[in-house]
């Protein structure tokens, strides 16, 4: 029985139905041009299973977008303003990245979605021909703390980092601006509690997500778009299970995004309700993507669990500030034990710092002198690291060896990543 409010009034089941999303023989744009879906039984928004790793839960997958094929798991760079900061879009996708991220708020407030549509959509705007992922906007939103107000019907806010105008956003207004981006999945409206939080506060944001989502279901129009629910519930599984449950029941999303984790508990807390909520209860045949988290070894453990995708703007928020990942753990560059090293930054890597023969020296120098090309060479080794990580999961997986790959990175330097 669905709980929806429209059934809890006693309307008709059709009222909990969205937009038909399958369409078969579709072509696809990819970094290599116009070509067909991958195979001919192919469907948009459908998410195919290639194999299952026997000692895990781990999965690999494909997901079938209008702009192509996005192979799982996968980690999303994030170009929060339509930019990953410094880098060209033909530079990110020789990266490996085969999806990236873009911000609802951020594109909402500057330039606005009326201005991203003229252009196109936020495929033409920024230059990129592959998938693109837009987030609600909704953590965001609620970070703005005293700025912002909550109701049934939607969310107030002042858009405080801009021009500090009153804004109010229902969920019909969040799938109209998403429409308006053209990205080619986009996410439900949401409330994020932070952590810690009472019990009382996150069963009032299941609530309000769940709302939500059964609005934004009914409100979604674009069938060139997939709509992503968003499963809520702190750090609570029985919160989970009445969110992921209400969302399965009021529409048939595409897709599930985990969202309310990696905002303030310690990993191990996250990893109690993540791993029973995403490898026994989440739907197999869609797609689960875990919000906001980058660093590599929970990504390792989180494959493991189930996860398929990911984004963070840890990558490039902290090669910014000299930091790098490597199989020796998180480097920071800063460091004076680094002037002397003429090491790159990780040996077999194969981005362009560490295939060019960037020294750890040099990159030091750059970075205490505070020298763009520093920041602009960890950014790019920050996210192969971690497309790499992936490319190398996702073999594992299909091998059906991902449990000694766990194992084994576990026991390395490399998890040392905190």
């Amino acid at each position: 029985m669905c709980e929806c409010a429209n059934h809890n009034a006693g309307a008709d089941a059709s009222a909990c139905e969205g937009p038909d999303t399958q369409a078969s023989g579709t072509s696809v744009q990819t970094g290599e041009g116009t070509q067909a879906a991958s195979s001919s039984s192919s469907k948009l928004f459908a998410y195919d299973i290639v194999a299952e790793d026997p000692g895990t839960h781990a999965r690999a997958g494909v997901f079938h977008t209008a702009h192509g094929d996005v192979p799982t798991p996968i980690f999303m760079p994030v170009g929060t303003k339509a930019t990953v900061k410094g880098l060209m879009p033909a530079q990110v996708a020789d990266l490996g990245a085969k999806i990236i991220l873009n911000n609802t708020y951020h594109l909402s407030q500057r330039p606005g979605e009326d201005l991203v549509a003229e252009f196109g959509g936020v495929h033409e705007f920024m230059r990129w021909d592959r998938p693109i992922l837009t987030d609600s906007g909704g953590f965001q939103v609620f970070s703005h703390g005293e700025f912002m107000k909550l109701t049934d019907e939607g969310v107030g806010f002042r858009a405080v980092e801009y021009d500090g105008r009153h804004v109010f956003w229902t969920p019909e207004d969040n799938m109209a601006i998403a429409e308006k981006l053209g990205s080619d999945i986009c996410m439900q409206l949401d409330q994020c509690p932070g952590y810690p939080a009472t019990r009382a506060f996150v069963e009032r944001a299941v609530e309000l997500s769940s709302m939500w989502g059964e609005r934004c279901w009914r409100a979604h129009t674009r069938p060139d778009q997939a709509l992503f629910g968003i499963v809520q519930g702190g750090m609570h599984l029985d919160l989970r299970l009445r969110s992921l449950r209400h969302l399965e029941e009021c529409g048939d999303f595409p897709g599930y995004g985990i969202g309310g984790y990696s905002v303030g508990e310690d990993h191990e807390t996250m990893f109690e309700t993540l791993t029973p909520l995403v490898s026994e209860h989440m739907p197999k045949a869609k797609p689960r993507y875990l919000m906001g988290v980058g660093n590599p070894t929970t990504l390792v453990r989180a494959v493991a669990a189930g996860v398929d995708m990911f984004d963070c703007v840890l990558p490039t928020r902290t090669a910014r500030m000299g930091t790098a990942f490597s199989n020796e753990g998180r480097l920071n560059l800063k460091n004076a034990r680094f002037a002397h090293d003429h090491g790159v930054l990780d040996e077999g890597c194969d981005c362009p710092a560490c295939a060019g023969g960037f020294t750890r020296g040099y990159i030091h120098h750059l970075i205490r002198q505070k020298e763009m090309l520093g920041g602009l060479l960890l950014s790019q080794h920050n996210i192969r690291y971690l497309l790499r990580l992936m490319e190398r999961a996702r073999a594992a997986i299909i091998a059906g060896t991902y449990a000694s790959f766990v194992s084994e990175w576990m026991d390395s330097p490399a998890a040392n990543d905190f």
